[in-house]
């Protein structure tokens, strides 16, 4: 199942750290955005980019806003998570530009910079923050502890799983006997883990931690996309690996990989010693990729890979072996947002 270099292309241009790649059924897609004040980038299907910056007519938001992760919510808004230097906020983002604040605080306390909102499929809005240590580089540390996932709830967010390696992109599965699974990807604790999702009258919960995947030396576990085999497809920073899992199993199979060995083994090290910093992440060598961050399936069979960065100035696509399932925004309304398919 490798896929070769030679087989990636990209779409779109002069893009600003497009961290999260999300695609919908009319061919659009949309990326975070770090120009001037912030925003979300919109590639049209022919390649065109277009961008919707904030404005901030609520006082709460912390402007210029830094989107880690987005998500397309129905009628064409997206959630921000708000990757501020010391404090982060969950933001929602409306086609006109004007930005509001969902939550900046987590049980009564102020919110750390935010990494990944994420809908589930009862419209429930997740969140993952990696870490409450500031700078953030200071926990790229195998010891890293302190990310936690938190849950909307009546307005208010709630941590519903805490103690992880620098929490990450998180999805929620069908499970084989019932229920749902919550997985979320831990960073700098070098794995994926799953949880149960259990329904309750307080509200959902997160029950039964358990490793599905642990990887190796050269794997910083990032982004993650569900595919209709069953598998999850996860993105590594720094060495430019997407990696198959088999979530019964844990096997782990990588299908593209690009990266300097030499760079690689020198990053490892800082891990491994604890001198691990953001020069080790915004220094990537390599070929073609620039630190994947990310992967969305879409196209018209949801067979096309799209690949979010944290250092280039497109999204990298590649041909998919397998479909992805749709994600819940994939036949989203767009409200607005349709304009950009015929701009």
């Amino acid at each position: 199942m490798r896929i070769t270099l030679d087989a990636v292309r990209t779409v779109g241009s002069g893009l600003n750290r497009p961290e999260c790649a999300v695609a919908h059924s009319s061919g659009l897609l949309f990326a975070p955005d770090w120009t001037d004040p912030g925003g979300v980038a919109v590639i049209a299907p022919d390649g065109r980019v277009s961008r919707i910056l904030a404005t901030a007519p609520d006082p709460r938001v912390d402007l210029p806003v830094r989107p880690n992760g987005i998500a397309l919510e129905p009628g064409g808004t997206f959630l921000l998570a708000h990757l501020g230097p010391e404090r982060g906020g969950l933001y929602r983002l409306y086609a006109d530009g004007r930005c509001e604040t969902v939550a900046d605080q987590v049980d009564g306390r102020p919110l750390p910079p935010a990494n990944f909102p994420m809908i589930d499929s009862a419209g429930r809005i997740w969140l993952s923050v990696s870490t409450t240590i500031v700078p953030r580089g200071d926990d790229y540390r195998p010891t890293a502890a302190t990310g936690f996932v938190a849950l909307l709830r009546d307005g208010a967010l709630e941590t519903r799983a805490d103690g992880l390696g620098y929490a990450n992109e998180c999805a929620v599965a069908d499970a084989a006997g019932g229920g749902e699974t919550f997985f979320v990807n831990e960073t700098f604790g070098r794995r994926l883990t799953a949880f149960d999702l259990i329904e309750t009258d307080a509200g959902p919960r997160l029950e039964n931690r358990r490793t599905v995947a642990a990887f190796g030396p050269g794997t910083y576990p990032d982004g993650m996309a569900l595919a209709a085999d069953g598998s999850i497809w996860i993105t590594s920073i720094v060495s430019n690996r997407v990696i198959r899992v088999d979530p019964a199993t844990g096997a782990a199979e990588t299908v593209i990989e690009d990266v300097d060995p030499d760079h690689l083994a020198a990053v490892e090290a800082a891990f491994q010693d604890g001198t691990m910093g953001r020069p080790h992440l915004d220094n990537v060598k390599s070929a073609r990729l620039a630190s994947v961050s990310n992967l969305a399936f879409g196209g018209p069979d949801l067979r096309t890979a799209y690949l979010g960065c944290l250092l280039g100035d497109a999204i990298a696509v590649f041909d998919a072996p397998v479909a992805g399932l749709p994600p819940r925004c994939w036949r989203a309304d767009l409200g607005p947002l349709a304009r950009y398919l015929d701009a």
